[in-house]
């Protein structure tokens, strides 16, 4: 059986994944400015295989409002174009057969209070996966206590320190949370 640290450094670690996930998933909501995040892990058929963009070609800013997509295999293109068409990005491609442009307009008020509520909602996913994380362990360690494995003052102290872990945690994702609604409000 794992002890109490192995299973605080489990949740932490766990904490932490979920804190990384939640970083990736808004680095992909759009700001109104251009950022290679918005593209480069969509999925491209390649060849018959599902492959990450940033994978098959350079994804480079060089205007504010500007991305560009240059892939080292022009055959493709069209691939990338149909990818980015499906993907829920928002974005036309513009190919002009060596290279594919991808203007970033600017969001209206009304999209940007949208944007605020998707922020909101991915913030609100990444709690719920830390409370998980959280009744888990706590779980573990009252089993523990029932059989006989840890007393009842180190259960409860392992229950404050796992507290102190999940409250960092939360706190970490709404500091996230306030940084991107500030980022995609804007102008």
């Amino acid at each position: 059986m794992a002890t109490v640290q192995e299973v605080l450094e489990n949740t932490k670690d766990r904490m932490q994944k979920s804190v990384g996930s939640l970083n990736r998933e808004l680095s992909v909501v759009r700001t109104g400015r251009a950022s290679a995040a918005l593209v480069e892990n969509l999925n491209v058929d390649y060849y018959g295989t599902s492959t990450p963009l940033n994978q098959l070609s350079s994804i480079t800013i060089p205007e504010a409002r500007t991305i560009v997509i240059q892939p080292w295999d022009k055959e493709a293109l069209t691939e990338i174009e149909k990818s980015i068409l499906k993907s829920q990005t928002g974005l036309n491609p513009s190919n002009d057969g060596a290279i594919i442009r991808l203007n970033v307009p600017e969001l209206t008020e009304e999209s940007r209070r949208d944007m605020v509520k998707v922020v909101g909602a991915i913030v609100e996913q990444a709690h719920v996966a830390a409370r998980n994380i959280r009744r888990d362990s706590l779980e573990t360690f009252r089993s523990m206590e029932k059989g006989k494995e840890i007393s009842q003052d180190e259960s409860h102290r392992a229950q404050d320190d796992l507290q102190k872990i999940t409250d960092s945690s939360i706190s970490e994702m709404d500091q996230m949370k306030l940084n991107k609604e500030k980022e995609v409000m804007e102008v």
